[in-house]
């Protein structure tokens, strides 16, 4: 039975992860090396939850016990749970290195799952004891809002592993959907040219980003492709299309966008760094 939940790394996603299993009754670490990581991720789900209260959608009673429920931690050793939820860089040799620390420290039966977008979880499997219990748990951003969650089968992942995580989806009144390892899984794969295709059609001077989002927002999307990279983070799309890219042979279907690596070089991620596409004067609490 899953009673404890840890996620590790303590961004946007991860803070996000760590709200969300606290608003549905589950005991809550959240892990980061940064101490400065996790004083902003403290500020960060108070004002989420601030923001809930001010739209009635929980009282001030449940604010103080959904923060009480989640101990913030730069301790590695702090991290014992039934489910650790990894939340940290896209990079396969530092996610290694992590899964290696948590499974030594924790039960055989611990689920590992990982929050990578991109990556294969059959490549973070390899040299992890007890591969079976390592999965991909993929949630969007917001994820304290968005539904939808991947729940990703490695080529050594149980049956009992993926049915666990979906149970524990449902609980937290998410959309589980299973998909198999591959790259950028469903939604990234499929999505990947709903970005690549409008930056290179921007940068050929066929039309400005304002009007493509608004013409794929009147065309029934609910977020234009800019404000979404804005909202996910350009360095984070970014690694995604850099992923594929590399996973297909640097087939040019899937060739990062200069205009995307200019951004990312000149350091305008998207929200939260008040610059990417667009500029945001002031932090937005989603």
């Amino acid at each position: 039975m899953i009673q404890k939940i840890c996620v590790a790394g303590a961004g946007t996603m991860g803070s996000g992860i760590a709200l969300t299993a606290a608003q549905f009754n589950y005991i809550t670490i959240l892990f980061d090396t940064n101490a400065a990581g996790i004083e902003k991720a403290k500020i960060s789900i108070k004002e989420n939850l601030d923001f809930l209260v001010s739209k009635q959608k929980i009282t001030t009673q449940q604010h103080s016990d959904i923060f009480s429920r989640i101990t913030f931690t730069t301790n590695i050793e702090e991290c014992i749970a039934d489910v650790i939820i990894e939340a940290i860089i896209e990079n396969i040799e530092i996610k290694k290195t992590l899964y290696l620390t948590l499974a030594s420290i924790n039960k055989p039966t611990t689920i590992l799952a990982s929050n990578t977008s991109s990556l294969s979880i059959t490549a973070i499997q390899k040299d992890i004891p007890n591969p079976q219990r390592v999965a991909g748990m993929h949630f969007f951003n917001p994820a304290h809002i968005m539904k939808l969650v991947e729940v990703v089968a490695g080529e050594y992942s149980t049956d009992e592993t993926i049915e666990n995580l979906v149970s524990l989806c449902k609980t937290m009144q998410k959309q589980a959907v299973i998909c198999k390892d591959a790259p950028g899984f469903i939604v990234n794969r499929v999505a990947r040219h709903y970005y690549l295709q409008t930056m290179d059609y921007v940068m050929a001077n066929n039309a400005n980003i304002a009007d493509v989002d608004a013409l794929m927002e009147n065309a029934g999307f609910k977020m234009g492709p800019f404000k979404l990279m804005d909202l996910i983070g350009m360095d984070i799309n970014l690694a995604v299309s850099q992923s594929l890219y590399e996973a297909f042979d640097n087939n040019p279907r899937f060739e990062p966008a200069t205009l995307q690596k200019q951004k990312v070089a000149q350091g305008k991620l998207g929200k939260k760094t008040g610059e990417g596409f667009y500029t945001y004067p002031k932090k937005t609490v989603i």
